[in-house]
């Protein structure tokens, strides 16, 4: 296949253009200024503030869109930007898979929330359950669209959980905000790209898919490991939220401190995706990688 990809530079993003180029899908990344690469590199150029741009890079040859753009924070621009790139692939039967996110979910208490469980989204992504809308009802005009909800991804040093051996390193003790109860759903970035290319190659128009591999990880032990990452002992201290929003802004606190406890079954039973990572713990505390 011919995919377009917005945000293929970014962290999740580059894990799926090394995994769509390794199954052999050719890969066409979407662009802000072709200037600084190289001449001959298969790109489109285009903003998400500019529909039109958009519209103009999913010409009749590219098969399927992957969206893992950064959102621009202004619903009105990301919609406008949802209906220019999906307008092209109606009646077409091309594949548009959205990247959305478990925060959506908001609070979920102890039973695990799946894709059928209501939305309560935090601040951070107030509107985003509305775009998940607007891309699932494209299922209706011949489009194979997907939203993907990604846990909180880490592997290869990045994600979250850097930012947190970071703040170790920083403060000389590992940094977690909010209650010590709260827990995260995790992925691997690596088994979230896999989750991608199955979603593009076997995932039924309309798909809602929660892509987590952990569904509840204490963040306290996430802070404790990424002190070990750090150099440290694994001590870990709570960070109260009206400070750490005062250092992360108040919205990136506030879905730090978020307890979740989400499922991500439905793509394993229905895609037959098999995470096979270490956990994030495993993972700050130094396992070789694969």
């Amino acid at each position: 296949m011919k995919v377009l990809v917005l945000g293929a530079t970014g962290y999740i993003g580059s894990a799926v253009v090394s995994r769509l180029t390794l199954e052999g899908h050719d890969v066409v990344p979407l662009v802000k200024n072709a200037a600084a690469l190289h001449p001959d590199a298969p790109v489109r150029v285009g903003d998400l503030t500019d529909p039109a741009s958009l519209r103009a890079a999913v010409t009749d040859d590219v098969d399927a869109v992957v969206n893992l753009a950064t959102p621009t924070g202004d619903e009105a621009v990301d919609t406008a930007a949802l209906e220019a790139l999906v307008e092209p692939l109606r009646g077409t039967g091309r594949a548009y898979v959205y990247t959305s996110g478990v925060w959506v979910l908001g609070a979920t208490g102890d039973t695990p929330a799946n894709e059928d469980s209501a939305t309560d989204p935090i601040a951070i992504v107030g509107y985003r359950p509305r775009i998940e809308q607007r891309v699932l009802a494209a299922a209706e005009d011949d489009v194979r669209a997907v939203v993907i909800r990604p846990g909180i991804a880490y592997g290869h040093d990045g994600g979250i959980p850097a930012l947190m051996t970071g703040w170790a390193r920083e403060h000389g003790t590992g940094r977690y905000v909010g209650p010590v109860a709260t827990r995260w759903p995790m992925v691997h970035v690596d088994d979230l790209a896999e989750l991608y290319v199955l979603a593009l190659t076997k995932a039924q128009p309309g798909d809602l898919l929660h892509g987590v591999a952990w569904d509840s990880v204490p963040a306290a032990a996430i802070a404790a490991a990424a002190d070990i990452a750090a150099g440290g002992t694994g001590r870990a201290e709570p960070w109260p939220l009206p400070e750490a929003a005062e250092t992360l802004g108040a919205p990136f606190a506030e879905a730090l401190a978020l307890d979740q406890v989400v499922s991500g079954r439905r793509a394993v039973d229905e895609l037959g995706w098999h995470p096979s990572r270490p956990s994030i713990l495993t993972e700050l505390a130094g396992a070789p990688r694969t």
